[in-house]
């Protein structure tokens, strides 16, 4: 049913009429109540797609996604979501969504459906093997030095440098406080210099 612009204002209008002039709105409301997700599981989350970070209401019935919307009582988005957050639902409820990892061979044409364990395990081996290839325990760097009868010289030291510049890593905005500094923690430790953030690109 197509509803202009006027229609609605006009339709609004008259519903504020009536229920200013007695006309008990009580019934139609317990109505319109009724029929939004009634028994079903409310669990509050945060939207995925970037660093804003609005609260959702997600209602499950059964184990299954039925409604999303806007958490009203959230501090940045106080309800509202954009056209990704509002269709936030179909991550889930989709026909078409991967979930399992997907593999495609160096050199092959075509992907193929891997389990989670194995993909893990590449992953890993792929990251331990950059590392080792591009790791640097030290570095020489020259710095001046005074000598004993005053003059100064430049040197050549050796100084520790614990880096790897093969691999680089990009954080999400999905992630909270605790997420992103564990995340730093792990990267720095493996003596990543290159780490970045999506909310930046």
């Amino acid at each position: 049913m197509g509803v202009s612009r006027r229609d609605f204002l006009k339709l609004s209008g008259t519903t504020v009429v009536l229920g200013s002039l007695g006309v008990n709105l009580d019934p139609a409301k317990a109505y319109a109540k009724g029929l939004r997700i009634s028994g079903a599981k409310q669990t509050t989350t945060i939207c995925p797609y970037c660093s804003v970070g609005c609260g959702i209401i997600v209602y499950t019935e059964n184990g299954k996604i039925i409604r999303c919307e806007g958490d009203s009582d959230h501090p940045i988005s106080e309800g509202t979501l954009c056209s990704k957050g509002s269709s936030i639902e179909q991550l889930v409820n989709n026909d078409v969504r991967l979930k399992k990892p997907m593999y495609r061979e160096p050199g092959g044409t075509a992907w193929k459906e891997v389990e989670w364990d194995w993909a893990i395990d590449r992953i890993a081996r792929l990251v331990k093997d950059s590392r080792d290839k591009s790791f640097k325990p030290t570095t020489k760097i020259k710095v001046k030095e005074t000598q004993p009868d005053g003059t100064v010289v430049e040197v050549e030291k050796e100084v520790v440098l614990n880096q790897t510049q093969g691999i680089a890593h990009i954080g999400s905005a999905a992630c909270d406080n605790e997420e992103c500094y564990l995340t730093q923690k792990l990267v720095r430790s493996w003596g990543l210099v290159w780490v970045e953030h999506q909310a930046r690109i």
